[in-house]
């Protein structure tokens, strides 16, 4: 199965996020799952990629904007450099485009604000029946509480259906995430 793992490009975060990367893609690969992600080398992105590649065995696609390329060439340090195939896009859009099309289902790691756009674009088309493709939200520090708190105020106010939270699986733990992303693909 292609899973597509969201999460932070950034490498100024606690080691306790990049430690749930790495255990996170060598936990898909030892399941037999390929990777699907935006290319970085750094964060999360980076973490889980090298999990999934320590493990071996299965594939990894860096679906990676051509603005990350300078002379044609990847920019060093930018993207992970054991990617098995990197799929080269004009825009943001469009490598959203392809990491939805590829992907049989998505984990959504700690991040910023890509990590955001990501979700919430990825929710909200299953929201309105254009993908039946679950969502799980790994939990690391309880750092997604606060989203969670948001969705609750929505909901409450009448903003949100309360439908909307049942289509997110969050939790804290990386087996309980592949379990749910195992049973629901």
């Amino acid at each position: 199965m292609n899973i597509c793992v969201y999460g932070a490009a950034s490498d100024l975060i606690d080691k306790v996020y990049i430690e749930d990367g790495e255990t996170l893609g060598f936990k898909m690969a030892e399941r037999g799952h390929d990777l699907v992600f935006g290319g970085g080398g750094g964060g999360l992105m980076g973490a889980v990629a090298r999990g999934v590649h320590r493990h071996g065995g299965v594939k990894i696609t860096g679906i990676v904007p051509d603005f990350f390329m300078e002379d044609g060439k990847h920019v060093d340090g930018l993207l992970f450099d054991k990617i098995d195939e990197y799929i080269e896009t004009d825009t943001m859009r469009e490598r959203k485009s392809l990491l939805d099309e590829l992907a049989d289902g998505f984990i959504i790691t700690p991040g910023g604000i890509g990590t955001y756009d990501e979700l919430f674009e990825m929710l909200t088309l299953k929201n309105l029946g254009q993908h039946k493709k679950p969502m799980a939200v790994l939990n690391t520090l309880g750092y997604y509480d606060g989203l969670l708190a948001v969705l609750d105020t929505g909901i409450k106010a009448g903003f949100i259906k309360e439908k909307v939270r049942e289509l997110l699986f969050i939790s804290d733990s990386i087996d309980e995430i592949l379990d749910y992303i195992e049973k629901n693909a």
